[in-house]
């Protein structure tokens, strides 16, 4: 054997190092996970489920708010039309309901009791004057939803002598909504009387207020009646509402007929009711005839 040999097991040599030792054989390294370059990778959270997308609802309204629930399927230009109206009714409502009063109850006062009526009057004015300059703004905005409504615009289906008709007939029952309003404001003023609303202020100012109500329906069912000559639907939708009003006017003289035992009241009423309720489905019909639905 040679220097620095060992006999190893089956006769095999092992090598040897440098000046006879055994070679050290270095360990390999550890291998360990680098993190890559860059960010650090962060664990993500598990990702929640979307929840489904809805169309936007309009803010709770409360009771005693004094605004009427919006339609759903109006357009955000609508809308935003529609809140505008909603707040100018306000100013308008209180304009005219301490206004009309207070006008009338002045200048009758101012005449039979005292010239302090006439201060009264005035102030009365002033406020009559901002309800009038509020439902101005209202009318100036109805104007704007009227323009991007499709019921203010004449029918495509005015071609038709079906849709014709139905427009003729609408405005000869909107005519008959003209007549019952002035025929409710004269009853009024005639009822007055009975009533001794005429020997005080307070109660003249009070009668004019309610007089006021038929007589501004009359004047808003005469303004639908051009619209549908030109076989406009909204005309139809607008004597639809006023009729509703005069049916629950109709309601409470013959609910108050019944209590009090009047055979005049009841048989009033109740001939306004069936009016109002045949007008009312009359015109939803035109209405619907209008717009070219079967």
């Amino acid at each position: 054997m040679y220097p620095g040999q060992q006999p190893g097991p089956y006769g095999q040599q092992q090598p040897t190092g440098p000046y006879g030792q055994p070679p050290q054989y270095q360990q390999p390294y550890p291998q360990q996970p680098y993190p890559p370059q860059g960010y650090p990778q962060q664990p993500y959270p598990p990702q929640q489920p979307y929840p489904p997308q809805q169309s936007p609802q309009p803010p709770a309204q409360h009771i005693g708010e004094g605004r009427m629930r919006l339609d759903p399927n109006l357009t955000p230009a609508q809308r935003d039309l529609v809140l505008k109206i909603q707040a100018k009714s306000k100013p308008m409502a209180y304009g005219m309901v301490l206004g009309i009063p207070l006008t009338f109850g002045g200048v009758h006062y101012g005449i039979t009791q005292k010239p302090l009526g006439f201060v009264a009057a005035l102030a009365g004015l002033a406020l009559l004057a901002f309800g009038v300059f509020s439902l101005l703004q209202m009318q100036a905005l109805k104007r704007q939803l009227r323009l991007i409504t499709a019921d203010a615009w004449r029918s495509p289906a005015a071609h038709l002598p079906g849709a014709r008709k139905a427009a003729t007939q609408a405005a000869y029952l909107n005519g008959l909504l003209v007549l019952l309003s002035l025929a409710a404001t004269g009853y009024l003023l005639h009822k007055g009387a009975g009533w001794g609303a005429y020997g005080n202020s307070l109660g003249f100012g009070a009668l004019m207020l309610g007089a006021a109500l038929p007589f501004g329906m009359a004047v808003a069912a005469v303004t639908t009646i051009p619209q549908l000559l030109q076989v406009i639907p909204a005309g139809a939708k607008v004597g639809r509402s006023l009729y509703s009003i005069i049916f629950v006017l109709a309601t409470t003289v013959t609910g108050e007929g019944i209590k009090g035992g009047s055979i005049g009241p009841v048989v009033a009423g109740g001939c306004t009711l069936l009016i109002c309720g045949a007008a009312m489905s009359l015109l939803g019909k035109a209405a619907k005839r209008m717009r070219g639905e079967a």
